[in-house]
């Protein structure tokens, strides 16, 4: 018998929902594709999105360091992306 089992790519992006976030360095046109609310920004800005595990936007700033901070003001784990 398999003692392995299946786990499908919806039900790992929820395992670190409440716990773990990335940073991910964005530009400002690709701002409007992830945050469908945000307001109209110059293009070609460089920006940082805090991401939830699950890919869901949590907030956008022009500094790295502000991101970092809202996670940890939030309890969340940065994690890096390779």
């Amino acid at each position: 018998m398999n003692d392995r089992f299946l786990v499908t790519p919806e039900s790992f992006a929820q395992l670190g929902v409440a716990k773990v976030a990335y940073v991910k360095p964005m530009r400002s046109d690709e701002i409007t594709r992830m945050f469908p609310q945000s307001p109209a920004l110059p293009p070609g800005l460089d920006l940082f999105a805090l991401v939830s595990a699950d890919g869901m936007p949590i907030m956008v700033s022009d500094r790295r360091e502000d991101a970092v901070a809202n996670a940890w003001e939030n309890e969340l784990e940065t994690v890096s992306l390779h």
